[in-house]
């Protein structure tokens, strides 16, 4: 069994631009839009990501979610109703909103999803950064009158970043992804985002967008005053309840396996080329390797040097 490919697909967002074009030979819409998003792999009512190509063409992740589970993703894949994960790579020409994702203890009770994510910086322009976490001293009373005021983006610490630097994005954590920024995203299901400012701007249809101010200020973890990039190393840069990722920069004619026989794993190339089980693999691919696929059928060979990120299950 060959590695599974899906047809991406594209959301206009207000901050988005056409990086994604650029970057990774990709095709966007040709209406001039901004596109912020690029949901790679999505099993949601909503959005159901396709596979392109091989003998599982033309099928949902859902239909193989629900009749190829052993085959596809393993026995030990967990018992959801749904694929856990969602993957999606970013374009941030603008500044995000501050947001915040609800945790699992508070979700049901807001009507939302529970989200945990991680963000891995593809490409930074020159001063780019991330907004996380609210500065020390800050809470819910001092947050919610900054709000007020229109400045409420003083009180959230910026992490410089730069090509090749993560974080982790747990329920709860106060977040915004600054401009100049292109970021693979690996997270839980979930499309649950309470947007707390907007930096006092206009949406597309040129009014303010919704925000969820009392949603917000009941997820946010007003004692997160320390964020911090993960720390840059070949191997595991999050292992969380819902996913592992790990990191490897790999020479030219360098082969490495990717995840092990009878686990779902997913590849991504985040710059370089190889191959795998000949299928070639490019920046910005994005390959689900069946749990049927062996060890030898899994070893990936860079053929420039690369840098690759493997998903699988926490």
């Amino acid at each position: 069994m060959n590695p599974l490919r899906f047809t991406p697909i594209y959301q206009q967002r207000i901050w988005g631009g056409r990086e994604i074009q650029r970057l990774f030979a990709r095709e966007l819409p040709t209406d001039g839009q901004p596109y912020g998003e690029s949901w790679e792999l999505v099993d949601r009512k909503e959005a159901q990501s396709i596979v392109r190509g091989g003998d599982f063409d033309g099928l949902s992740l859902h239909e193989l979610w629900m009749d190829h589970r052993d085959a596809i993703f393993g026995a030990k894949a967990p018992d959801s109703p749904r694929f856990p994960l969602l993957v999606k790579i970013l374009d941030a020409r603008e500044d995000l909103s501050l947001q915040v994702h609800p945790p699992a203890w508070l979700a049901a009770d807001l009507g939302g999803e529970p989200k945990t994510e991680m963000w891995y910086v593809a490409e930074a322009l020159e001063g780019a950064n991330l907004a996380v976490g609210v500065r020390r001293g800050v809470n819910r009373e001092v947050f919610a009158e900054a709000l007020a005021g229109g400045n409420a983006g003083d009180l959230v610490p910026r992490l410089a970043v730069q090509a090749g630097d993560a974080i982790f994005i747990p329920s709860g954590r106060l977040h915004a992804i600054g401009a100049g920024l292109v970021i693979f995203e690996i997270q839980q299901n979930s499309d649950t985002t309470y947007r707390v400012f907007d930096w006092n701007r206009l949406g597309l249809d040129g009014k303010p967008r919704t925000l969820h101010v009392e949603e917000s200020l009941r997820c946010i973890d007003f004692s997160d005053n320390t964020p911090s990039l993960l720390p840059s190393r070949e191997g595991t840069l999050v292992k969380c309840e819902f996913f592992k990722t790990t990191q490897h920069h790999l020479a030219g004619d360098e082969t490495h396996p990717i995840g092990t026989e009878g686990s779902f794993a997913l590849l991504i190339i985040v710059n370089g080329e190889g191959s795998m089980a000949n299928e070639i693999a490019r920046a910005g691919d994005h390959l689900l390797l069946p749990a049927t696929m062996t060890d030898e059928e899994r070893s990936f060979r860079a053929d420039t040097p690369s840098v690759v990120l493997v998903v699988t299950f926490g």
